[in-house]
């Protein structure tokens, strides 16, 4: 009699395991949904919206009332047969990568000398080091161009002190160059906080026993940063270049107040300002719609080439 009663219960075990199992692996999944299905609202939407407008023949008129004309590629036609998109594409790759490769080298530099400091000096650079991230953009922006300013700037000061000529009563802002030259250093600064400390966190993971054992058998300090210090961080120097790259690509707050104070526009614009000039400058909504939607493009490719090389580099 207990035998009897005893086999369904056994077999009802053996039925339950399996589907316990399934709802186990599916349980993250189900978790994560809600807030998945936030991200595609909130970042979802405005990337639709943004190229159903760049499909468009849209001013702000239209925008406001509603009455957008479908054009189909009328749009990219217009701006890729246009050389200026193509000069503010690749004065904005160019700028980009300079900015890039100069944050991850100066980041590293600070990173290792983060690692090598005392203590209380350490405390100290890292305190400046979050202090400098945490001023907005604007703020800096406006700190930095008053240290070059042309009449009372601390760089035209310090140039002539040193005597180098030409610097007296020097405008760094009215030069294209120049003008880029001074946004470079203001992203680049901003940027490096967060670099610096993410690879110096990333250092201190590093075994020290292998520095130790470098050491022991003769390498130079470069050797040591070559065999052991960068492949022990590629996977977080690669993450980090890719979001630099994103970052400066898409640089818009510190060019354009600069422009704003050194009266030079077009020969400055990034892909970023290009944008917003056509679309409320020019009033070309569906335009600036089109240039913007290429700018994602150009950085989903990007992405995409970085994340690969990351997988590559974790999984090796």
């Amino acid at each position: 009699m207990s035998s009897q009663v005893m086999a369904p219960a056994a077999g009802g075990n053996g039925a339950s395991a399996p589907a316990r199992g399934r709802s186990s692996k599916s349980l993250p999944y189900l978790l994560l949904l809600p807030a998945a299905l936030l991200l595609a609202v909130v970042l979802g939407y405005p990337i639709v919206r943004l190229v159903i407008l760049s499909l468009n023949q849209a001013k702000l008129r239209d925008l406001v009332k509603g009455t957008e004309a479908w054009n189909n590629f009328a749009n990219y036609t217009k701006i890729l047969g246009d050389s200026e998109f193509w000069a503010v594409l690749g004065r904005t790759i160019i700028f980009a990568a300079i900015c890039v490769v100069a944050t991850m080298v100066l980041g590293m530099m600070l990173a290792l000398l983060l690692a090598r400091l005392g203590r209380v000096a350490r405390l100290l650079l890292s305190i400046s080091l979050l202090m400098a991230w945490s001023t907005p953009q604007v703020t800096a922006t406006q700190v930095w161009q008053w240290i070059f300013d042309t009449r009372y700037g601390l760089v035209n000061w310090a140039l002539v002190r040193v005597g180098l000529t030409g610097f007296d009563n020097h405008s760094w802002l009215a030069e294209p160059a120049s003008l880029l030259t001074v946004a470079g250093v203001v992203v680049v600064w901003g940027a490096l906080p967060f670099v610096a400390l993410t690879i110096y966190a990333g250092r201190t993971q590093i075994d020290e026993s292998l520095y130790e054992a470098a050491g022991m058998d003769g390498a130079t300090p470069w050797q040591v940063f070559r065999a052991i210090t960068v492949p022990m961080l590629a996977p977080i120097i690669t993450m980090l270049a890719a979001l630099s790259t994103i970052w400066d690509f898409r640089v818009f707050t510190q060019v354009y107040l600069l422009q704003q104070a050194g009266g030079i526009t077009s020969e400055t614009n990034l892909i970023s300002i290009h944008a917003y000039r056509t679309s409320f400058s020019g009033n070309d909504f569906g335009g600036g719609a089109a240039i913007a939607v290429v700018m994602v493009l150009v950085l989903m490719s990007f992405s995409v080439f970085y994340v690969r090389r990351m997988l590559k580099e974790v999984s090796s």
